[in-house]
């Protein structure tokens, strides 16, 4: 049986890109054989799961589409799966646990979710760590028995926690309902407790648990593939100039099933993306380019956005399948871009998914320049990326280094590449390549722009600022200097509505204060920096966008104040 197996799955992987009607008739025969036998290997069990997840994304036709479902949500079921469960821990297949050191704030949302499953690793955790915070997990009538008795933290956990719930969701909650600091740092001085234990935790396997298995997004339209999905390199400003079917914004409900659609395609790869960890339910956008392709993309609630470029997580859904992920920053009528296809999806058309990320992003962002920073391209650690050669990707979609000496030594490479064409490059002349970001300029280059424009200056004038005025007594910088910057932009005394808009202002009203010139701008001019600040807090942060690229005295005033 185990021969019989392996030679179907070598079947179906032999046929994994061959689309139409007659691989069709190939395919589904082999899935229901497949279905039916029995594989006596993790590997195996992998392989089939991989390769109806990639049917599932890439289905022929309505009756491949039936069968790989069938499949799926059987699968968590098959003997062979249950057998190797605990070698294919940490796959994300469905009915095997997930050990992770999950961050605070993900560790919150699985708690809430499988209060009963997340319970603390305690062979991989430092249970010393753990009695220290007892005393804040108890009440304090429970304080005698704490002071005397001689157990150890997994036992009082044990004690401590409902009989619903897991000892690792129990510390989670009662950790995330403690008061710590004063109300705009109290999260971060939570999270901060939280990872100082170090915990790792097992998310056990259920029904209705996060699986890469279930990932998929109900209300995404299908398309049957009839050709193999585009695998050549892109003519990318052709492609840029062709806009996707829609930009719109997802409802409340479908932004709700998004974010957890996110979170679980992070949390069974062993990953983490703070986009996705402080999502906003309400600023989730849907990029429709047809054929059964989607983008999703999800901003941050404004306690977490960025002082200045406005963040988004995004997903690729291939037939509402999650097919990758990244992350993008905007600002200054430029894109940051980080670009990554989950490796079930790999080898089939990246530099396409790319090409029409781009195009997507230019309907909901308006930029003449993007861009791309060193751990994508194989810098800063990323030794997948310097493996795959991740950085000539990208240079032969058009983007090049502003860096003299970088440009020269890929114009070498060019050369020798003509001489040789086998030649690759050593990882040593890669390692080199990758010391800087690479752009592609739709317009004239310009120098304000995001990898150019040294904003974390802005935030050192700040604190020298704020270190004069207050000292210790920053807790009173926010509200007198955000009533400081409202009277020299004109504004009414009155409160801001809302408190991610009371937060904009407090965070933003320091800069004001410093910005050069404010005092000689017009009306109209400083009650346009008004409503930045207030969308930099709003439901929408690419709303900011457009209101802060808009303003062009704001933006040049910025550039002299990182600059002066």
């Amino acid at each position: 049986m185990p021969a019989t197996a392996r030679r179907l799955l070598n079947e179906l992987e032999s046929i994994r890109l061959e689309f139409g009607p007659e691989a069709a008739r190939r395919r589904l025969p082999l899935l229901r054989a497949v279905g039916r036998a029995r594989c006596l290997s993790a590997a195996d069990v992998l392989r089939l799961h991989e390769a109806l997840c990639f049917s599932r994304a890439y289905p022929d036709n309505e009756a491949v589409l039936a069968a790989v479902e069938r499949l799926l949500a059987g699968f968590a079921r098959r003997p062979d799966l249950q057998q190797y469960a605990g070698e294919l821990a940490d796959s994300g297949v469905a009915g095997t646990a997930i050990n992770y050191r999950f961050y605070a704030t993900m560790a919150g949302w699985a708690a809430a979710r499988w209060p009963e499953r997340l319970r603390i690793d305690w062979e991989e955790s430092d249970a010393a760590k753990v009695e220290g915070v007892l005393p804040l997990l108890a009440t304090y009538s429970e304080t005698p028995a704490l002071d005397e008795l001689g157990l150890e933290a997994a036992a009082w956990l044990a004690q401590l926690k409902g009989p619903r719930e897991a000892d690792g969701a129990f510390l989670v909650r009662r950790l995330g309902e403690l008061r710590l600091g004063e109300p705009g740092l109290a999260g971060f001085a939570h999270e901060y407790l939280y990872e100082q234990l170090d915990l790792w935790m097992v998310l056990e396997a259920g029904p209705g648990g996060p699986s890469r298995t279930a990932a998929h997004w109900k209300r995404a339209p299908v398309a049957y593939r009839t050709a193999a999905p585009e695998g050549r390199r892109p003519d990318l400003q052709r492609e840029l100039e062709r806009a996707p079917l829609s930009v719109e914004k997802a409802s409340p409900a479908a932004g709700r099933q998004l974010v957890d659609l996110a979170r679980e395609a992070m949390i069974t790869r062993s990953r983490d993306l703070d986009a996705f960890a402080w999502a906003d339910a309400r600023d989730v956008t849907l990029i429709d380019d047809g054929d059964g392709l989607m983008f999703v993309l999800i901003g941050m609630v404004p306690e977490r956005r960025l002082m200045f470029e406005a963040v988004y997580g995004y997903l690729i859904l291939r037939n509402g399948v999650p097919v990758g992920y990244g992350v993008v920053s905007s600002l200054y009528g430029s894109i940051e871009v980080a670009f990554n296809l989950f490796e079930t999806f790999r080898g089939a058309e990246a530099g396409h998914l790319y090409a029409r990320l781009l195009a997507g992003l230019l309907r909901m962002f308006t930029a003449d320049t993007f861009t791309v920073y060193p751990y994508q391209l194989g810098g800063d650690g990323n030794d997948e990326g310097l493996r795959t050669g991740a950085w000539w990707f990208y240079q032969k979609l058009g983007f090049r280094s502003r860096d003299r000496a970088i440009l020269k030594l890929m114009r070498a490479e060019l050369a020798r590449m003509k001489r040789r064409p086998g030649h690759r490059s050593r990882p040593a002349v890669l390692r080199q390549l990758v010391e800087g970001n690479v752009y592609l300029d739709l317009g004239e280059p310009r120098e304000d722009i995001i990898g150019r424009l040294a904003l974390a200056e802005v935030g050192l004038k700040v604190s020298t600022y704020l270190a004069k005025r207050f000292g210790s007594d920053r807790h009173l910088a926010g509200p007198t200097c955000a009533r400081e910057a409202r009277a020299r932009l004109g504004e009414p005394a009155r409160a801001p509505r809302g408190a991610g808009e009371k937060l904009a202002w407090e965070r933003w009203a320091p800069v004001v204060l410093l910005l050069p010139g404010v005092e000689r701008w017009t009306r109209a001019e400083k009650k346009a920096l008004a409503a930045v600040i207030r969308a930099k807090g709003g439901r929408s942060e690419s709303e900011f966008v457009a209101r802060f690229d808009a303003h062009r005295r704001l933006r040049a005033a910025l550039v002299r104040l990182a600059r002066g």
